[in-house]
């Protein structure tokens, strides 16, 4: 086999994230003693999280900053009078109880580790993204896990990359392959530090300047390209 270092995306990649997030968004709220109108401000709040993120990702803001300010800017919406920052810190602490995967995300892994190892790269809060995974079946199968945060840099810039290799050792870019959702992110990463990539694209979106090596719509298709 040509690969024997795979690095995944976690979010929309081997966890359904939207899924983890609906379900937090609500119980947040239910929490803060909010009841009412939890779908249309989950429908604003995922608009401004999208925004903020990219802004991390280009570096114009911190994810500390990124934390309340996607829910102050979702109450100032709707007028909400609770405050942001406990809302987020609340998020942020029941966002990994709930692990949904995504369809053979388990089967992968299991195949994949017994080839070589798995790491997970990932944009996000350190606690957030190892809690979840903790407590989820993929956890004997994943060698380790990257986060931005403890990085100081977001994919795709290459420091976190750097970073990453810090951490695991030298990596072997012709044996090492990265999966990811988003081509602006997981891809155009793998392509600055000469890695290749696998484009998990389950909506079937067009594609645009920045090229996979390959490119899926359903996660067990990686089996039959890397093994």
């Amino acid at each position: 086999m040509k690969y024997n270092l795979f690095l995944f995306d976690a979010d929309d990649t081997l966890f359904d994230f939207k899924a983890s997030e609906k379900h937090a968004f609500a119980a947040t709220l239910k929490y803060h003693d909010h009841h009412h109108d939890i779908e249309a401000l989950y429908v604003t709040y995922g608009q401004e999280s999208v925004v903020l993120w990219r802004e991390v990702e280009q570096g114009k803001i911190t994810k500390d900053f990124l934390k309340a300010e996607r829910f102050r800017r979702t109450f100032a919406k709707h007028g909400v009078s609770l405050s942001a920052e406990a809302v987020g810190e609340t998020y942020l602490d029941l966002l990994p109880e709930t692990c949904v995967l995504m369809d053979h995300a388990l089967e992968v892994c299991q195949t994949l580790s017994q080839k070589g190892r798995i790491g997970i790269i990932t944009n996000g809060f350190e606690k957030v993204q190892k809690k979840r995974l903790n407590t989820s079946p993929l956890a004997p199968y994943i060698h380790f896990v990257v986060v931005s945060e403890q990085a100081g840099h977001a994919k795709p810039d290459i420091r976190f990359f750097e970073y990453t290799e810090k951490i695991i050792g030298e990596i072997d870019k012709s044996k090492t392959l990265v999966i990811g959702d988003r081509l602006e992110a997981d891809i155009e990463g793998a392509h600055n530090y000469g890695l290749d990539s696998c484009w998990f694209n389950p909506h079937k979106k067009a594609s645009s300047t920045i090229k996979p090596k390959y490119e899926i719509d359903h996660l067990s298709q990686l089996l039959k390209l890397v093994t």
